[in-house]
């Protein structure tokens, strides 16, 4: 008589296991594609929070003095980042499907950044793609953008998103790559000053990046400029 109640009591404490990981995958996928009121606040709420990591990594060359905090926030929003990752991968029916998106592969180069800055600190400007991605999922335009959804106006916002993705981009590479080396660069500004002037084609000459490397430099940052804004 024993035997079977112990055989049972087995079975149950075995069974709530896999049920527990399907509720919380049912959880998570309400949160992050369902329309509920709580679904949308909890999105918008990690829109916010992209925000404001997205600020940090365009301000990030400049506090990159205070080693102490910039190191301190830098795992946090590594810690915010991972679990956010890791949350919609576990709510997406296709593990594999999802990995095959090339905005999941960006989100994960931005994470490694986060994890090793020492050692990837002059990858640090590919950080800013996190607002490329962020402006091209669907995430944000189920959350913000339903009305605007496959519009005229969903394409301008993508486009504006990659052109201001690419100014910043492209200034954390040359601020990475050049200041302190060339004349004229001496820090963010001075990079930024030059991005904008050669993405515009307007060429003042009073910043020249050396050699032939500074020269491909230029020429990728003006067609590339020109491209995006037509």
């Amino acid at each position: 008589r024993d035997q079977p109640k112990r055989g049972r009591m087995t079975q149950s404490t075995v069974q709530p296991g896999p049920r527990e990981g399907l509720r919380l995958k049912a959880r998570l996928r309400a949160l992050y594609h369902g329309s509920s009121r709580t679904a949308v606040r909890f999105r918008l709420t990690v829109l916010i929070i992209d925000l404001v990591i997205i600020a940090f990594f365009i301000a990030s060359p400049i506090l990159q003095g205070y080693r102490t905090i910039f190191y301190a926030i830098d795992y946090l929003i590594a810690a915010i980042l991972f679990l956010d990752i890791a949350a919609r991968a576990y709510a997406h029916n296709e593990l594999l499907d999802w990995l095959k998106k090339p905005i999941v592969w960006v989100d994960l180069a931005v994470l490694a950044t986060l994890l090793f800055p020492a050692w990837l600190d002059n990858f640090g400007f590919l950080r800013v793609l996190r607002l490329w991605t962020l402006i091209h999922s669907d995430f944000f335009w189920r959350t913000v953008g339903r009305r605007y959804d496959d519009t005229w106006t969903e394409d301008i916002i993508k486009a504006l998103a990659s052109l201001v993705t690419f100014i910043f981009v492209a200034t954390g590479f040359v601020y990475a790559s050049f200041v302190g080396v060339t004349e004229g660069i001496t820090g963010y500004i001075d990079a930024l000053y030059f991005t904008v002037t050669s993405l515009t084609t307007t060429g003042y000459g009073d910043i020249l990046l050396p050699g032939a490397w500074g020269r491909i430099v230029s020429i990728v940052i003006m067609l590339t400029g020109v491209t995006l804004f037509v």
